[in-house]
């Protein structure tokens, strides 16, 4: 008898959505609302029609366009921790992948130096904002599991990423150890 893998993930990935949804409970009994943000980080490719790509704007005041992998290589499943850094002249994201985004992000790193990363997120309550954040280019293998860019996103809005990130984290990984 066979079953259907994609009903199942299907299944599964509705009742993830729907327990982040439900967000924490207060103390007082009303339900708190909790920020929550994902994170696609999409490896750039050539224009080979074998491969399912697509072309992106990344920036919003003069677009770069950038034809990515539409399957991204690691997302908001992966990242352990996310903050937001003072740089000279501004700030970035930092973005700290667990066990698994490090190997997925060090593997693409070592094999594709020259292409770029672009990074989507959606934020925002009820992730309502989203949008290509950036699109470095690989200039060397990351072997750490962390990720720096600067965002095309105001500082608030980078703050309001890195804890939504921080919040699916905790929800994902208090999941994972049960």
């Amino acid at each position: 008898m066979m079953i259907g893998g994609k009903r199942f993930n299907i299944y599964l990935l509705v009742g993830l959505a729907a327990a982040m949804a439900c967000g924490c409970q207060s103390i007082g009994g009303k339900q708190s609302k909790q920020v929550l943000s994902t994170l696609h980080l999409h490896l750039e490719s050539s224009s080979d029609r074998t491969k399912p790509t697509e072309s992106v704007p990344v920036y919003r005041e003069k677009p770069v366009w950038v034809n990515v992998q539409k399957q991204p290589f690691v997302t908001e499943a992966s990242v352990a921790r996310a903050s937001v850094v003072d740089e000279v002249g501004g700030y970035s994201l930092r973005i700290q992948f667990d066990g698994d985004g490090k190997a997925l992000l060090e593997q693409c790193t070592a094999g594709n130096r020259g292409r770029r990363i672009a990074i989507f997120s959606q934020f925002a309550k009820q992730l309502k904002d989203y949008r290509w954040l950036a699109a470095p280019v690989i200039s060397h293998r990351i072997a750490d599991g962390v990720l720096v860019f600067t965002p095309d996103a105001t500082r608030e809005e980078a703050e309001e990423i890195a804890a939504g990130l921080n919040n699916v984290a905790k929800k994902t990984h208090t999941w994972l150890d049960k």
